[in-house]
Parts: structure tokens; sequence; C-alpha cells
């Protein structure tokens, strides 16, 4: 049986402030996202039915991902280029989201928009 490692501070700083981010990006989601669709067009009474989408992209991706990773190997080890992707989709979704209005699309396009983009904000 192997042995636990120790982690000294700056290994489990280095944990916390990843957790730190991700709590972050999930509280920006929690407190924009219905108003953004809102200010898009959506009713405000159909806010939930957008919410379904994030939840059910993360059960169907997220196993797909952990399968491609678990048979990956490069120099940065196994995760860590999924984990620098997921992030920069993250970065531009976060970036282009709440702009989706100033694009020049239709109500119904500029949604549609949205909607792909929120998706992909929980997706990696």
């Amino acid at each position: 049986m192997k042995q636990k490692p120790n982690l000294n501070f700056w290994k489990l700083w280095n944990l916390s402030f990843g957790f730190f981010g991700v709590q972050i990006a999930y509280a920006l989601q929690g407190a924009n996202i219905s108003r953004i669709f809102a200010t898009l067009g959506a009713d405000p009474h159909s806010l939930g039915y957008f919410w379904i989408l994030p939840p059910l992209m993360g059960l169907l991706v997220q196993p797909i991902v952990g399968t491609l990773s678990d048979k990956t190997w490069t120099r940065f080890g196994r995760r860590i280029p999924y984990l620098f992707v997921g992030a920069a989709f993250a970065v531009a979704v976060m970036c282009l989201l709440p702009n989706a209005g100033s694009f020049g699309l239709t109500i119904g396009g500029a949604m549609i928009f949205g909607l792909i983009a929120l998706m992909l904000l929980d997706t990696p």
C-alpha cells in the first residue's frame, strides 16, 4: 500500500486557490446569467429552463473528457491540457456572453448565442 504524500503549505495553497477560482466563476454565473438572458429578451418566468442546460452538458461531456484524459499522456501530464483548454473556453465565454446583445444579432440569434455560451461555460 502506498503511503499518502505530505502536502506542504504551497501545494495546499495552490489547490485551494484553484477551488477559489472555480467558486468565483460559479458565483458570477449564478448572479448574472438570469439578468443577461432577461436583457436578451427571455421571459422572466421561463428562465429556469435555461438553467437545465449546463448540468445536462456536464452530464454528457464530463465522462467523455474523463475517458479521453485517462488515455492522454503529454509532457504536461494527463489532465493539464484539458484544464488549460477548458479555462480558455471559460474565459472567452465569460467575456462574450454579457455582450451577446451587442453583436448585431436578432433577438433569437442573441438568445441562441447565449444558450450555446451558457452550455460551453459549464461543459469543460
